[in-house]
Parts: structure tokens; sequence; C-alpha cells
């Protein structure tokens, strides 16, 4: 079967952050685990910021993934909510950042192109493929099958992304 390499995904988001776990073995993907981190709605800005990084680096170290992959950040109608998801993917890239971790970072529509083969895919098309892909994940919440396609894409992407960075 070969070497296994563990892939930590993120879907960064302020209100939600989603994260996964998969196992990659040549071209099998196999569901280790997933969730979502919420910092209370009522908390200061910087205390949601602390809660994303604790959250997720206690994570990293709970499942020692060898690398990384987050979403980028698209661009949004307001300048402000933009900035608030600007702030809540810095903490969420810190986490695998100071873990040493190799982190890759992808637009929505490869991610979604990834998984779907449609880069302008729906929602609920991309949550259908990461089931199909990942059946052990069960129903995940929305954040959290947000964050499996992120590390599917990784998983797709990783030999492309090391060839060329050679």
């Amino acid at each position: 079967m070969g070497e296994v390499i563990r892939i930590f995904g993120v879907d960064p988001g302020s209100a939600a952050t989603g994260w996964a776990v998969i196992d990659v073995a040549g071209a099998r993907l196999s569901f280790v685990a997933a969730g979502v981190t919420r910092p209370k709605r009522s908390a200061p800005h910087s205390e949601k910021l602390a809660r994303i990084f604790m959250a997720l680096r206690d994570l990293i170290a709970q499942y020692s993934p060898h690398e990384a992959a987050i979403e980028e950040t698209f661009v949004n109608a307001s300048p402000r909510d933009a900035l608030v998801l600007g702030q809540a993917r810095g903490a969420a890239m810190l986490a695998p950042a100071l873990a040493g971790l190799p982190l890759a970072e992808y637009a929505a529509n490869t991610v979604k192109k990834s998984v779907v083969g449609r880069g302008h895919a729906e929602k609920r098309q991309v949550q259908a493929m990461v089931r199909a892909l990942l059946p052990a994940a069960g129903q995940p919440a929305s954040d959290a099958a947000d964050a499996l396609a992120v590390a599917i894409c990784h998983a797709h992407h990783r030999g492309i992304r090391r060839l060329a960075a050679s």
C-alpha cells in the first residue's frame, strides 16, 4: 500500500472553522476525523481568534498530521467581513505553521474542481462527493465537509506541488 501521509484540512471562518484529518496511501483516501470549532458568539474578536488557534493546535497535536491545507479567502462583498475572515484564516494558519507543517493554500474553485470536477459546483454537490469519497465520514457538518474537501484537494495536488518545488 505504500507510505501513508496524514493531511490536516482547514476551512477557516470566524464563527465556525471546519477541520478534517484524512490519510492518503497512493490514490487511496481514508477518513480519520472531522469537526467544527465554534468560538462563543458573544466573545470578543480577539478571544475568538485565540480559540480558533488553540483548537487547531490541540487537534494537530492529537492527530499528528504530516501536511496541512487551508482554503484561501475569497473576495467578499463587505470589506469588514473580508477582514474578519482574513484574521480567522491567519489564526488558523498559525497552528500548522508553528507545528512545522508544510501548509498548502487552495482557492475555493480549485477545491470544488478537485472534488466535484467543476470549479463552480454548489455546496451540496461538494458535500455529496465528500460523502462518496469518504463514506466513513458519515454526514459531517457543512464546515467539516468543506475542510474534508480541502484535505481531498490537497491529496490530489500534493504530488504536483512537490514536483513543482523541486
